[in-house]
């Protein structure tokens, strides 16, 4: 007899926004362009010098096409990306719209330069990104999670960075959080990792707590709550 609400799509755009910085981030090679900026190493340039892939020309992969995957989809395609493909349970209409083509895992790892990860955790979906995953990537390909950590085995993940297997990865979430200070992940150049504050922008915050005060107030009045898990 409990009444449960929730904020449903509130966190869309803020964590499809984060993701793509994410991406940028990590390609692009940002933390260690900053860190050279800071401790002198910008004085030893090349031609070559923090050099990483553009999004230009390349092929998306998104792991989960629901709210989440096709907000990141819309702002992946405005970068002028060749193809997009998506992995889903099922079709979705939406994906015509955006042009976004419906393909298999194992074909999305094999041809994506950029796979990114924005699945619900479920027994189906836990550790889905295992060695044989991480090995049936490009060698040149990213890798960007948004989701949960546990779509990932980590340790597997970090013998991809570490081997080559892939080029490199972008975590907003890991398994545990916070992740100890200790943790390899920490130590490697091509990995960048955010303290999952995917949902962290202003606007996003004040929505969602004033969707849930909303809630409150509709069940202390007797009221259907605007956003009810039934």
């Amino acid at each position: 007899g409990i009444r449960i609400g929730h904020t449903p799509g509130v966190l869309t755009d803020a964590t499809a926004e984060l993701t793509l910085a994410l991406l940028l981030s990590t390609s692009r090679r940002l933390p260690e362009a900053q860190h050279a900026a800071k401790t002198g190493g910008w004085a030893n340039w090349s031609l070559t010098w923090m050099t990483g892939p553009g999004l230009a020309g390349t092929t998306v992969g998104i792991v989960g096409f629901g709210r989440i995957g096709q907000a990141v989809a819309r702002r992946v395609k405005s970068f002028s990306t060749a193809q997009i493909l998506y992995f889903n349970r099922s079709e979705r209409p939406e994906a015509k719209e955006i042009g976004a083509v419906k393909v298999t895992f194992d074909e999305l790892l094999a041809k994506s330069d950029f796979v990114i990860c924005c699945v619900s955790l479920e027994p189906s979906t836990k550790e889905m990104f295992d060695k044989c995953a991480f090995g049936k990537m490009k060698k040149t390909a990213i890798f960007v999670n948004t989701s949960r950590g546990g779509t990932v085995d980590q340790d597997a993940l970090v013998e991809a960075l570490q081997s080559g297997t892939i080029r490199a990865a972008g975590l907003d979430v890991t398994t545990p959080e916070p992740l100890p200070l200790d943790h390899p992940l920490f130590k490697m150049k091509n990995c960048v990792v955010l303290p999952h504050i995917g949902s962290a922008t202003i606007e996003a915050t004040n929505t969602m707590a004033e969707l849930t005060a909303k809630n409150i107030l509709a069940v202390l009045n007797g009221m259907e709550m605007p956003a009810e898990l039934k």
